[in-house]
Protein backbone atom coordinates (compact mmCIF):
# COMPACT_ATOMS: atom_id res chain seq x y z
CA UNK A 1 0.00 0.00 0.00
CA UNK A 2 1.29 3.45 -0.90
CA UNK A 3 1.90 6.29 1.47
CA UNK A 4 -0.53 9.20 1.08
CA UNK A 5 1.45 12.41 0.69
CA UNK A 6 -0.56 15.44 1.80
CA UNK A 7 0.18 19.06 2.54
CA UNK A 8 -1.96 21.82 4.03
CA UNK A 9 -1.42 25.53 3.42
CA UNK A 10 -3.34 28.42 4.94
CA UNK A 11 -4.24 31.40 2.77
CA UNK A 12 -5.93 34.59 3.91
CA UNK A 13 -8.33 35.82 1.23
CA UNK A 14 -7.17 39.24 0.07
CA UNK A 15 -9.36 42.08 -1.18
CA UNK A 16 -7.84 41.77 -4.67
CA UNK A 17 -9.11 38.16 -4.89
CA UNK A 18 -12.83 38.94 -4.50
CA UNK A 19 -15.39 40.12 -7.01
CA UNK A 20 -18.18 42.70 -6.77
CA UNK A 21 -20.23 40.22 -4.70
CA UNK A 22 -17.34 40.16 -2.15
CA UNK A 23 -16.69 36.46 -2.77
CA UNK A 24 -13.54 34.91 -4.19
CA UNK A 25 -13.56 35.23 -7.97
CA UNK A 26 -13.75 31.72 -9.43
CA UNK A 27 -10.39 31.92 -11.25
CA UNK A 28 -8.52 32.54 -8.00
CA UNK A 29 -9.26 29.00 -6.84
CA UNK A 30 -6.83 27.85 -9.54
CA UNK A 31 -4.23 30.14 -7.98
CA UNK A 32 -4.98 28.51 -4.63
CA UNK A 33 -4.33 25.12 -6.24
CA UNK A 34 -0.99 26.54 -7.40
CA UNK A 35 -0.25 27.73 -3.87
CA UNK A 36 -1.02 24.19 -2.70
CA UNK A 37 1.36 22.65 -5.26
CA UNK A 38 4.10 25.12 -4.27
CA UNK A 39 3.67 24.27 -0.58
CA UNK A 40 3.58 20.53 -1.35
CA UNK A 41 6.73 20.90 -3.45
CA UNK A 42 8.58 22.64 -0.63
CA UNK A 43 7.55 19.97 1.87
CA UNK A 44 8.37 16.97 -0.34
CA UNK A 45 11.21 18.33 -2.53
CA UNK A 46 9.06 18.37 -5.67
CA UNK A 47 9.03 22.10 -6.35
CA UNK A 48 9.32 23.53 -9.83
CA UNK A 49 13.00 24.35 -9.31
CA UNK A 50 13.61 20.78 -8.08
CA UNK A 51 12.12 19.49 -11.34
CA UNK A 52 13.81 22.06 -13.61
CA UNK A 53 17.28 21.12 -12.37
CA UNK A 54 16.64 17.72 -14.03
CA UNK A 55 15.95 19.42 -17.39
CA UNK A 56 12.26 18.61 -17.23
CA UNK A 57 9.21 20.86 -17.41
CA UNK A 58 5.81 19.92 -15.94
CA UNK A 59 3.03 21.96 -17.54
CA UNK A 60 -0.58 21.61 -16.49
CA UNK A 61 -2.69 19.80 -19.09
CA UNK A 62 -5.93 19.35 -17.15
CA UNK A 63 -7.66 21.17 -14.31
CA UNK A 64 -10.92 20.23 -12.61
CA UNK A 65 -12.54 22.59 -10.13
CA UNK A 66 -15.86 22.03 -8.32
CA UNK A 67 -17.17 24.98 -6.32
CA UNK A 68 -19.11 24.08 -3.17
CA UNK A 69 -19.36 27.17 -0.92
CA UNK A 70 -17.97 30.66 -1.41
CA UNK A 71 -14.96 32.10 0.35
CA UNK A 72 -15.13 35.79 1.25
CA UNK A 73 -12.70 38.62 1.83
CA UNK A 74 -10.88 38.05 5.12
CA UNK A 75 -11.63 34.32 5.34
CA UNK A 76 -8.74 31.99 6.00
CA UNK A 77 -8.70 29.08 3.57
CA UNK A 78 -6.88 25.81 4.06
CA UNK A 79 -5.67 24.27 0.81
CA UNK A 80 -5.15 20.53 1.20
CA UNK A 81 -3.05 19.05 -1.60
CA UNK A 82 -2.81 15.28 -2.07
CA UNK A 83 -0.45 13.46 -4.43
CA UNK A 84 -2.27 10.75 -6.41
CA UNK A 85 0.06 7.87 -7.32
CA UNK A 86 -0.12 6.68 -10.92
CA UNK A 87 2.03 4.47 -13.14
CA UNK A 88 1.62 6.87 -16.06
CA UNK A 89 4.19 9.55 -16.88
CA UNK A 90 2.29 12.37 -15.21
CA UNK A 91 1.78 14.07 -11.86
CA UNK A 92 -1.74 14.09 -10.44
CA UNK A 93 -2.88 16.17 -7.47
CA UNK A 94 -6.26 16.39 -5.76
CA UNK A 95 -7.29 19.42 -3.72
CA UNK A 96 -9.79 20.28 -1.04
CA UNK A 97 -10.11 23.90 0.00
CA UNK A 98 -11.73 24.45 3.39
CA UNK A 99 -12.97 27.62 5.06
CA UNK A 100 -10.95 27.43 8.29
CA UNK A 101 -13.53 28.96 10.63
CA UNK A 102 -15.99 26.07 10.21
CA UNK A 103 -14.04 23.59 8.02
CA UNK A 104 -16.76 23.78 5.37
CA UNK A 105 -15.56 22.58 1.98
CA UNK A 106 -15.38 25.56 -0.37
CA UNK A 107 -13.92 23.79 -3.38
CA UNK A 108 -12.52 20.47 -4.59
CA UNK A 109 -10.46 19.78 -7.65
CA UNK A 110 -7.60 18.06 -9.37
CA UNK A 111 -4.77 18.78 -11.76
CA UNK A 112 -2.68 16.73 -14.16
CA UNK A 113 0.83 17.68 -15.24
CA UNK A 114 2.95 15.93 -17.84
CA UNK A 115 6.71 15.77 -18.31
CA UNK A 116 8.34 17.64 -21.19
CA UNK A 117 11.94 17.96 -22.30
CA UNK A 118 13.41 21.48 -22.63
CA UNK A 119 12.54 21.19 -26.36
CA UNK A 120 8.86 20.67 -25.33
CA UNK A 121 8.84 16.99 -26.30
CA UNK A 122 6.46 14.82 -24.30
CA UNK A 123 8.10 12.14 -22.15
CA UNK A 124 6.15 8.89 -22.33
CA UNK A 125 8.05 7.25 -19.49
CA UNK A 126 8.82 8.55 -16.02
CA UNK A 127 12.02 10.58 -15.75
CA UNK A 128 14.64 8.83 -13.65
CA UNK A 129 14.61 11.52 -10.96
CA UNK A 130 10.84 11.15 -10.50
CA UNK A 131 11.08 7.36 -10.20
CA UNK A 132 13.65 7.94 -7.46
CA UNK A 133 11.43 10.55 -5.81
CA UNK A 134 8.47 8.15 -5.75
CA UNK A 135 10.64 5.40 -4.27
CA UNK A 136 12.02 7.75 -1.62
CA UNK A 137 8.52 8.73 -0.47
CA UNK A 138 7.01 5.25 -0.78
CA UNK A 139 4.52 6.11 -3.48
Amino acid sequence: MSTILTDRKEIIVRFSEVDSMRIVWHGNYLKYFEDGRESFGLKYSLGYLDVYKHDVMIPLVKINCDYKRPLEYGDTAIVETRFVPTQAAKIVFEYTIYRKQDMEVACTGSTIQVFLTPAAELLLTLPEFFTGWKKHWGV
